[in-house]
């Protein structure tokens, strides 16, 4: 079944098919596996490749896409849910994949039979790819060297923040031109809290400074970046066990209505199929 495409702008008018040029569609997010792909007129991106090389190839082809045609890989960082389709989709075809030294030094030691084409920056700068500009700054989490991506799109700017365990003042002043931000939203604390297949060190670590964001520090995120460009948020990485899609929709949204703030639509993604399509420009 192909993935719906909507036909949206940023403010949620409808647009002819003719007057966009950029895609952007979350293939999944979750803690089994996290990847978008980010297509304009000239780039055809994936951020991350958290699923097996089948499924990738799968969820572009929802799209009518393929990993044939993508440019390449930007990664945030080394953890298994946002590489495992790295080596089977990137050594196979030669994908260049962006990344810096550290992530890129951890993806080979994980793949070590591959050959890659490493694209390294460092952390903190900004590059091209193709007309899509691409700043990179670190945020805090326990990998080796982790990234935040701003993607500077011809229609508008996509803030990426996936697995932080808080939001410093360089990511906030980072994402803060964003019109779309997928920000991580790991966890309701009271059902990690009550939670009995984690152990307590777990917990701490999910809990900790660089570990993951709760729904109300997602909810606080996503407020302080008001009033601003934002006018759309994507919530992933949600936690199977200590998350429900209602809670962290629910969390965000009261937060943006308090500060007055509702027009910005909030989204879910999901684990197990792609979101549905969001066409940016017009």
């Amino acid at each position: 079944m192909r993935t719906t495409e909507l036909l949206l702008g940023l403010r949620g008018e409808i647009l002819t098919l003719h007057a966009v040029s950029v895609r952007f569609t979350i293939l999944g997010s979750g803690s089994a596996g996290n990847c978008a792909y980010l297509e304009t007129g000239e780039t055809r991106l994936l951020i991350d490749a958290g699923f097996s090389g089948r499924q990738l190839r799968e969820r572009l082809a929802s799209l009518g896409r393929s990993p044939e045609a993508l440019s390449g890989v930007v990664v945030t960082h080394e953890h298994i849910d946002h590489i495992q389709g790295l080596g089977p989709l990137c050594g196979k075809l030669d994908l260049p994949v962006y990344a810096n030294r550290f992530t890129c030094e951890a993806i080979q030691k994980q793949f070590p039979k591959t050959r890659f084409r490493f694209v390294r920056f460092e952390t903190g700068a900004a590059f091209t790819l193709g007309d899509v500009g691409v700043r990179s700054f670190s945020i805090p989490h326990d990998a080796m060297d982790p990234v935040g991506f701003l993607l500077e799109t011809p229609a508008g700017n996509i803030g990426f923040l996936t697995d932080l365990g808080h939001a410093t003042r360089l990511i906030l002043e980072r994402v803060k031109v964003a019109q779309v931000l997928v920000l991580e939203a790991n966890h309701d604390l009271k059902l990690l809290q009550e939670d009995t297949r984690r152990p307590w060190g777990t917990k701490q670590r999910i809990l900790g400074r660089h570990g993951h964001l709760s729904n109300d520090a997602a909810a606080d995120v996503v407020a302080s970046l008001v009033p601003g460009p934002l006018q759309r948020v994507y919530l992933g990485h949600l936690s199977r066990d200590c998350n429900r899609p209602e809670l962290a929709h629910r969390a965000v949204s009261r937060k943006l209505a308090a500060a007055g703030a509702s027009h910005v639509v909030v989204e879910g993604t999901h684990q197990d199929r792609p979101a549905p399509t969001l066409v940016l420009g017009g």
